[in-house]
C-alpha cells in the first residue's frame, strides 16, 4: 500500500504542463460553453457524516454562470433527504463535474458553495410557475476540463453498448429487497413514470 504523497510521485511522476496549466480561478468562454451546453452535472460535497455524490439535472444551461466566478445551481423537487445541501451548511467545499451528451470532454470547478433561498433568486429559476426550494451558490476557486479518456473507455455514448433496462432491478425491486414482500413493487413500478412527470418541478 501507498501511505505517502512522496510515494505517490514516485509512481507516477509529474503531471504534464498542460494539465496543470489549463487550470484557471474563473470560467472562460471555452468553460462557458460546457457549462451552458450541460445537461446533467454531478455535485461533490463532504460533510461530518461523511461524503456525498449526487447527480443534477435539467434543461441544458440550467447551472447559471452569475460572474465569471460564481455560479447559481436550482434545487429542484427530490427525496427530501438534503445530503449535499446539509454538507455545504457545514462544509462549503464542493466539486462539480459538466457532463455533455456525445461529447468526451467533461469540465470540473471547485470551489464554496452557499444556499440561498432569497425570494428573487429562486422566482428567476421558475419552470412554469414551479419554484426550487433553494439555490445553490457557488464561488469557484478552479475550473479545468477533464480529457475525453475515461469516457472512450467506457464507451458511454455508444448505443451498442447501451444496457437494456430490464436487466437490472427495477425501483420496485430495490424497494422491496429493503422493506420486504408487503411491499407492491409491482404497482410501484406501473406509476412511476406518471409520478415522475407529475413531480418533476
Amino acid at each position: 500500500m501507498l501511505t505517502s504523497i512522496e510515494e505517490l510521485e514516485a509512481l507516477y511522476g509529474q503531471p504534464h504542463e498542460r494539465s496543470v496549466r489549463k487550470e484557471i480561478p474563473y470560467v472562460n468562454d471555452c468553460y462557458r460553453a460546457f457549462i451552458e451546453h450541460a445537461p446533467l452535472i454531478v455535485l461533490a460535497t463532504a460533510g461530518p457524516d461523511g461524503l456525498d455524490c449526487s447527480p443534477r439535472g435539467d434543461a441544458p444551461g440550467f447551472v447559471r454562470l452569475l460572474d465569471e466566478r460564481t455560479l447559481a445551481i436550482p434545487d429542484r423537487v427530490g427525496n427530501n433527504r438534503i445530503d449535499s445541501l446539509r454538507n455545504v451548511i457545514v462544509n462549503p467545499h464542493v466539486g462539480l463535474l459538466f457532463i455533455v451528451p456525445g461529447v468526451g470532454e467533461t469540465l470540473r470547478v471547485n470551489g464554496r458553495g452557499r444556499v440561498s433561498a432569497e425570494p428573487a433568486l429562486l422566482e428567476s429559476f421558475a419552470v412554469d410557475g414551479k419554484l426550487p426550494r433553494s439555490v445553490l451558490i457557488v464561488d469557484i476557486d478552479a475550473v479545468y476540463f477533464h480529457c475525453s479518456k475515461a469516457l472512450v473507455r467506457s464507451k458511454l455514448w455508444d448505443p451498442a453498448r447501451h444496457v437494456e433496462r430490464s436487466r437490472l432491478p427495477s425501483a420496485g425491486d430495490m424497494h422491496k429487497r429493503i422493506f420486504g414482500e408487503t411491499f407492491d413493487s409491482l404497482a410501484y413500478d406501473r406509476d412511476l413514470a406518471e409520478r415522475i412527470r407529475t413531480s418533476l418541478y
